[in-house]
């Protein structure tokens, strides 16, 4: 395979003087130029050859400015190759706002606007619809073949994965279950990783790949499946070196000073994808400790936001973010800025989510409460139902899986669904499965 390398223009000939004598005498309209450089979006040579270079200047001049004020405003980061340079990165104008809105929003402000309609049984549904997206997406991400909606019946209803694609992706809802009841009060250490790898990767590859740091004999590679190869993670001395330090960084232990939860988050899931310290596993593995780090830091509601689902639908850009951050002088704000951009998308689609689903129960809810006799469990289940359609069903173990409730109250709950003719069941096999009756989707339709 070839190692693919980036375009790069020749800029070997630009004259510096001429150049800098020209953003003199037009200060104003080459500093536009350089800012729409950067904001709203990171733009590599690919992009910014197709642009119109500002009045006396060729596209490579332009590109050679760009690059050297992007140089001048660089910070330094704790991440460093095997030659010892570090990345660096160029805080955006944009970088305060967009965290404030993080800050506001996934520090708790998530639901205060919906408060007084989502009761705690539809916040939970919510976070397992979400739990179950980012274990879905993520695991796609790394090659499960699996369709989405065959993954989610998995999930709901507790069956054992067929495959290695289902097992992975029922690896990594229990991951991510594991993150919120245990991890996210624990201090990262090497033997954490390697607990959190075995969680992962559990029966989908060789035992003795499993919980482990790779060798220089694993030969491992990064590639699309194609002729190339887009990294060649460091040699195992320098992984044994440098997860120390990644480890002190994840622990705010290495002495660096603040560094904002949301940047360094976003770094850390680039550091592990850098280092790749695993034979297999790593990119969810970085997004993983994405989440642990976010929610160990107080941001809870980012389990409501499944990040892997946003990545997916961007996945070529997603692998660019890595290549342009590596192969354009370590600059890693390529990753910190689609990184940035997928999170204000993800929380946005939460909101869109949320308001469309307000608007489309707020009246079918009075006729609920007018007509039936229902807890809030009860009723959250009759939306659902609702919302897939006639054909969809939900088994006692669905029911317990999307609410976190006991068999007893869920058997109880479907028992007086069916006494109200809202729900009627049918037996598979071994398995009982509840649909809506015709007398709830009359419900939809008065509505």
């Amino acid at each position: 395979m070839d190692i693919f390398k980036l375009e790069k223009p020749d800029i070997s000939k630009i004259d510096p003087a001429k150049v800098m004598d020209l953003f003199g005498q037009k200060t104003q309209e080459i500093g536009e130029a350089l800012n729409s450089a950067s904001e709203p979006d990171y733009l590599y040579w690919d992009s910014i050859k197709h642009k119109t270079p500002p009045s006396g200047l060729t596209i490579k001049e332009y590109w050679w400015l760009v690059k050297q004020f992007r140089k001048l405003t660089a910070r330094k980061i704790s991440i460093r190759t095997e030659t010892g340079h570090y990345f660096t990165w160029k805080r955006p104008y944009s970088a305060d706002e967009n965290l404030h809105k993080i800050d506001v929003k996934l520090g708790g402000e998530i639901f205060q606007h919906y408060s007084h309609i989502i009761t705690p049984y539809g916040r939970q549904r919510l976070l397992t619809k979400s739990i179950i997206e980012e274990s879905i997406a993520s695991s796609q991400l790394e090659g499960a073949a699996t369709t989405t909606p065959i993954a989610k019946r998995m999930l709901l209803e507790n069956r054992t994965p067929r495959d290695r694609s289902e097992r992975m992706i029922v690896n990594n809802y229990k991951t991510m279950q594991a993150l919120k009841e245990k991890y996210k009060d624990q201090k990262l250490s090497q033997g954490l990783l390697l607990e959190i790898h075995e969680l992962i990767t559990r029966d989908t590859l060789e035992a003795d790949k499993i919980g482990r740091l790779r060798t220089n004999a694993d030969n491992i590679s990064v590639n699309d499946g194609t002729n190339h190869i887009y990294h060649i993670p460091p040699d195992e001395k320098f992984l044994i070196a440098e997860l120390p330090k990644l480890i002190e960084y994840a622990n705010d232990e290495d002495g660096g000073g603040f560094i904002h939860p949301v940047i360094k988050a976003i770094f850390i899931h680039f550091w592990i994808g850098y280092l790749h310290p695993f034979y297999d596993g790593n990119g969810r593995m970085a997004r993983t400790l994405f989440y642990w780090y976010l929610m160990k830091k107080g941001y809870w509601a980012i389990q409501y936001l499944p990040i892997s689902l946003v990545i997916k639908n961007a996945y070529i850009q997603y692998g660019k973010s890595f290549i342009y951050s590596e192969q354009d002088d370590l600059d890693i704000t390529y990753f910190y800025d689609f990184h940035m951009r997928k999170l204000l998308l993800a929380m946005k689609n939460f909101d869109d989510y949320i308001h469309r689903k307000l608007q489309e129960n707020s009246v079918l809810d009075d006729l609920l409460d007018k007509e039936y006799k229902l807890n809030d469990r009860q009723k959250e289940l009759a939306r659902y139902l609702l919302i897939k359609g006639a054909d969809h069903y939900v088994t006692p173990s669905t029911y317990i899986e999307l609410y976190k409730i006991s068999k007893v109250t869920a058997l109880k709950d479907l028992l007086q669904l069916e006494a109200q003719n809202l729900v009627y069941r049918r037996k598979n096999g071994r398995n009982t499965r509840y649909f809506g009756t015709e007398e709830l989707f009359k419900q939809n339709k008065k509505s």
